[in-house]
């Protein structure tokens, strides 16, 4: 595996940030309990998801918008909105599906249709499991989930195709200080299969994503948070990491707005700030498998 800086430098200052945050807060812990509640934590560090899954018996309707903007020429944009319901039937396990619609605007890039379409793009599916709770007494909280989806757009260059995916992550994060700042983190395996329009071979062709992230979030307000992640990507033809193609590293700030007691919104931006390709070591950034810039705006009520 490849050694690489810049995930690790901003991993450090997180930590840095944090510790200085950690000093300069613990004086007014406790005034400060008295006005910070409990907050689930799925949602306040961007891209990366906390290991909350909210109380049983709640019900939410969420708007969830992904977009991967920018190549290394002409206009790209290639986003994905789904319209999730979920539903927590215990303290210890949730549900989300829906489907979702995919916007395409791609124009003059190299190795990429043009394509301008507005459709729907598929079905998805989720099942959290808390596996560890912090109620317990402890800091660390972990949930597993699992993601299947069916997707009849590609989320990468917006052609029409059959294709199969699973996203399995482990979920965990520390309370650093009590209801103010937490750290966060994300371990991820997506394995994915699209059907070869052509019937080639098995007909089916098999490709794989793993990542890491580490992401911090600061309650400035009892209603907003701040912060910042991390994520390296790596991807690979097959379904189980068998041959390496290229990785990414993003970095980006995080929004998260308590709008309501039963409405939220949740905004990040990650910049490509290194990666690789395999038939291109010296590109600098990977642009072929990940797209330059990808933003995240999701939109919540509960009930």
């Amino acid at each position: 595996m490849r050694f690489v800086s810049s995930p690790t430098a901003a991993v450090a200052a997180l930590l840095f940030v944090a510790t200085g945050a950690v000093a300069h807060a613990q004086d007014n812990a406790q005034n400060n309990a008295l006005v910070f509640r409990d907050v689930e934590t799925k949602y306040i560090f961007g891209f990366t998801e906390g290991s909350g899954i909210g109380l049983e018996g709640e019900k939410e309707f969420s708007l969830d918008t992904e977009a991967k903007i920018g190549k290394r020429d002409g206009r790209y944009w290639a986003s994905e909105t789904k319209f999730e319901y979920e539903f927590t039937p215990s303290q210890y396990v949730q549900f989300e599906l829906g489907p979702f619609m995919s916007i395409d605007s791609i124009h003059n890039v190299t190795g990429f249709d043009d394509q301008s379409q507005v459709g729907f793009g598929g079905v998805f599916g989720e099942i959290r499991y808390l596996l560890l709770d912090r109620s317990a007494g402890q800091p660390l909280s972990v949930t597993l989930s699992l993601e299947p989806e069916w997707r009849r757009i590609g989320d990468n260059g917006g052609e029409h195709e059959n294709s199969f995916e699973l996203e399995a992550k482990v979920n965990a994060d520390v309370e650093l200080i009590k209801n103010r700042l937490y750290l966060g983190s994300n371990l991820l395996y997506e394995p994915e299969a699209t059907k070869d329009p052509d019937g080639i071979g098995a007909g089916w062709e098999m490709e794989s994503m793993g990542g890491v992230s580490g992401a911090l979030s600061y309650r400035i307000t009892p209603s907003v948070f701040i912060g910042g992640e991390v994520w390296y990507l790596r991807h690979y033809a097959g379904a189980w990491f068998n041959e390496f193609e290229g990785d990414a590293v993003y970095v980006g700030p995080t929004l998260f707005v308590q709008l309501n007691p039963k409405m939220f919104i949740s905004v990040a931006w990650n910049v490509q700030v290194d990666g690789s390709e395999e038939d291109n070591p010296d590109a600098g950034l990977n642009l072929e498998e990940f797209s330059h810039n990808r933003a995240k705006f999701k939109f919540a009520v509960e009930f």
